[in-house]
């Protein structure tokens, strides 16, 4: 198969991607169609336009250049649509950041891109605020987002919108030119920002949203995911965006209890989530006894972030009668280039290569395997991002040419589904967002009763990798059930929720090599239930 590149697709060298999923929306006629619902908001493709008009024309007010970086730190709701398309529009360079960091992350982010503006939501401005102020000196301008009681200091997201005009000329940019960045965690634990172009969504959402799950103009959409994901972007903002559907934005916490409201309330009929809240929601019971949630509105469930196991896909299709398509894409690649089909599906597996994407797996010398033995899996798309921003040596041994090294191991069966196998890397996959065992660690041996430790993933009664860690005690310090909640409560205090081990076990030193590294290998031994 062959891959499909932005030209093929009537991508024209000169093009500003925000004319694509906003702009042309209206022109066409659907300007009076239903954009974005949030709670009791609802927002029309036209209020849309006029919103990003504002904020883009805004910006440009304000003295931000071309390619200059704008921060976007905002839980789901239309604000994130008009900023992340208006910055686009003006020519400006978003970049949407994870709401569950702690400041340190920020910082990184920050120093890192240089930003001069910073979008937030008031209830994470506190997480800004830590941030060194040294570390903030690139920031001319810090919008707030919502409640405006702290923000003398601030610019209000309302009052720069007000200032803003309805009319905007689109940036002359090229179809090749950066539009967004997004922050991938890496190896080490320290985020590098993939620099994604104006034409990768719209590869996105031809191939994928339109190829492989029909998205259409009738279509109301509903991801768990959050907008700051690379798939959470596609499914809650330029899928439905694409063909001018209706997408339903959530802005608080995945609750089983909230999933199951924001679906019975909205009655979506695309529904994206990952293994980990696919699970939530099959643990979840309904109080009325002999009745169940309502999801008969959705016509299409679909999964990705980590590996959907089986028995999670039967379980939640015996409960349902709903079945998810589960595929696998990366922040490198922006969605998904391998996924089962609404009319092909093996469970357990992660599909087929989608249209337009080619696909090879190799083994450590660079030869392919063959069907059915574990390669390196590598992909060909032209929504791969052009590299990560300060990034060199790591862009040089991830992108080859036109192929990016996945870091996942794969096997291929004879009728072409991909299987996954694990990582390359000690990378874990914890409820569809990358952790890495070396921060966790890092964030562990700063408390004084460890000396040292390691962290693996360990399956838990469905199939999903849950952080543990095995923890070595200083001397004369017991290990107890009470220190191991200690620990637990240290690392979250430090790094985001979902890093936290689910469990501590302790040790009386770590198996190592010869030159002291630790053997994770002997650990995920040991950590078989």
């Amino acid at each position: 198969m062959n891959a499909i590149d932005a030209a093929a697709l009537g991508v024209p060298e000169t093009f500003n991607v925000a004319t694509y999923f906003v702009d042309r929306n209206v022109i066409v006629g659907r300007g009076s169609r239903v954009a974005i619902e949030c709670g009791d908001r609802r927002i029309t493709y036209e209020q849309l336009l006029n919103k990003v008009n504002r904020f883009g024309s805004a910006l440009r007010r304000l003295g931000v250049r071309p390619e200059e970086r704008v921060l976007l730190l905002l839980f789901d709701g239309p604000e994130f649509a008009y900023s992340f398309f208006g910055a686009i529009k003006a020519g400006a360079v978003p970049v949407p950041l994870n709401t569950l960091w702690k400041p340190p992350d920020y910082e990184h982010v920050i120093r890192d891109s240089r930003a001069s503006v910073l979008v937030v939501s008031s209830e994470l401005l506190p997480s800004i605020e830590a941030v060194p102020t040294d570390a903030r000196r690139w920031l001319r301008h810090i919008i707030v987002v919502g409640s405006a009681d702290s923000t003398h200091t601030h610019t209000v997201f309302g009052v720069l919108l007000s200032q803003g005009s309805a009319d905007l000329d689109a940036e002359p940019t090229s179809r090749d030119a950066p539009a967004f960045w997004l922050y991938s965690s890496g190896s080490t634990g320290a985020p590098k920002g993939c620099v994604h172009l104006q034409h990768d969504m719209v590869v996105c959402a031809k191939l994928f949203a339109e190829g492989v799950l029909d998205v259409r103009e009738t279509d109301r959409t509903f991801s768990v995911a959050k907008l700051f994901f690379a798939y959470g972007l596609g499914n809650a903002l330029y899928f439905p965006f694409s063909v001018g559907a209706t997408t339903i934005l959530w802005p608080g916490p995945p609750t089983p209890q909230n999933v199951y409201s924001v679906i019975e309330t909205h009655r979506p009929t695309l529904f994206y989530s990952v293994p980990t809240g696919y699970s939530m929601l099959l643990a979840h019971e309904k109080s009325d006894v002999g009745n169940d949630f309502d999801l008969s509105s959705i016509r299409l469930a679909v999964s990705a972030g980590e590996a959907l196991p089986a028995s999670l896909y039967e379980r939640f299709k015996q409960r349902f009668g709903l079945d998810i398509i589960d595929g696998i894409g990366s922040t490198e690649a922006l969605h998904m280039f391998i996924s089962n089909r609404p009319d092909a599906i093996r469970p357990g597996s992660s599909g087929r290569i989608v249209k337009g994407y080619d696909a090879r797996i190799l083994d450590d010398s660079g030869h392919a395997v063959p069907p059915n033995e574990i390669g390196n899996l590598w992909i060909k798309g032209d929504s791969v991002c052009a590299g990560y921003w300060n990034q060199h040596e790591k862009t040089k041994s991830t992108i080859e040419g036109h192929w990016i090294r996945t870091g996942d191991k794969y096997t291929q069966d004879e009728d072409g589904f991909y299987w996954y196998a694990g990582r390359t890397d000690d990378m874990l996959k914890v409820g569809g967002q990358w952790v890495s065992p070396i921060e966790v660690e890092s964030a562990l041996v700063a408390h004084p009763s460890v000396l040292e430790c390691g962290v693996i993933g360990r399956e838990d009664r469905d199939g999903l990798v849950k952080p543990v860690a095995f923890v070595v005690p200083k001397n004369g310090v017991a290990g107890t059930p009470e220190l191991a909640n200690e620990l637990q409560q240290f690392v979250r205090d430090r790094l985001a929720e979902y890093k936290r081990p689910r469990s501590v076990e302790f040790l009386q030193d770590l198996p190592k090599t010869a030159t002291g590294k630790i053997q994770r290998f002997r650990l995920r031994a040991l950590a078989k239930p």
